[in-house]
Order: structure tokens, then C-alpha cells, then sequence
């Protein structure tokens, strides 16, 4: 068999890869998309150890540690994803941009900032910095005052 089939055959399944990753917008079909391309990538690793008939089998081995790498992401991934279904309650990426806590209806946008006062006019409040009152050293049980005082 010639090397051009797989070759082509694996052209094709990373450019369906590649568009599921930037196209979907549920991050299932964007792991699912990862895992294409990985494939595509196994095929190309085994595609070319045959046309070049190594003696040690570098692309099988390679092809071996590729499937172990996304077994692993898989794994990873899906655990992600459970974590921030429970958390958010949307696998949807366009909602998942924001990093912090939601404190209104699941997978909507938090509120803006209500720190600011009616008066305002730059739109965020300047507070000025806390600062803890000095801590002065206790002696120890036992200790000479007028040695310490020295």
C-alpha cells in the first residue's frame, strides 16, 4: 500500500479535528475533536513506520504512547467537565469564559460591581488600606525586665 492513502486519510480526520475544536461550542464535541486529531496523528506514526520499515518500530511505540497521553486527557477532561456541569450547570464554552462564581440563575454572566456609590462618577469605589495595629513582643515567663529594656 502506498503511503499517500493514510497520509490523505489522516489530512482529513485533523482538519475535522481542528474545525470541532474551533467551531463547537460544547466542550464534549471539543474533546471529542482532540481526540480526532490525536488519531490522525496515530495514523501518520504507524503509516509512515511501515513505509519505512524501522527495525525498531519507533512510530508503533510513539503510536503507543500517543493512545496512553489520551487516555489520560480523556480522563482529565471528563472530570472537568462533570466539576464544572455541577458547579455551573452548562458545558456550554461561550458560558464558561468568566472564571468566577455565578450568583444569579446557572450559567448566566455575575452581576456588575456594586461597590460604587450613587455619586460616583468613575465607576468603582477607592477604598483606602487596613492596617493592623503594631504587635508588641510579650517577654517570656521567667524573663528580666530591665535586661530586655537594655
Amino acid at each position: 500500500m502506498h503511503v499517500v492513502y493514510p497520509a490523505i486519510v489522516s489530512a482529513l480526520l485533523f482538519s475535522i479535528g481542528v474545525y470541532g475544536v474551533l467551531a463547537r461550542r460544547n466542550t464534549i464535541l471539543v474533546l471529542m475533536s482532540v481526540e480526532l486529531m490525536l488519531n490522525a496523528v496515530n495514523l501518520n506514526l504507524v503509516a509512515f513506520d511501515v513505509w519505512l520499515r524501522d527495525r525498531l518500530h519507533s512510530g508503533q511505540v510513539l503510536t503507543l504512547f500517543v493512545i496512553v497521553i489520551a487516555a489520560a486527557e480523556v480522563g482529565l477532561g471528563l472530570a472537568i467537565v462533570l466539576a464544572l456541569y455541577r458547579n455551573r450547570q452548562t458545558v456550554d464554552l461561550d458560558r464558561l469564559r468568566d472564571l468566577g462564581e455565578s450568583t444569579g440563575s446557572p450559567g448566566s454572566p455575575p452581576p456588575a460591581s456594586q461597590e460604587a456609590g450613587a455619586g460616583e462618577t468613575s465607576g468603582a469605589a477607592i477604598t483606602a488600606p487596613t492596617t493592623a495595629p503594631p504587635i508588641t513582643p510579650t517577654p517570656p515567663a521567667g524573663a528580666d525586665p530591665q535586661i530586655e529594656a537594655r
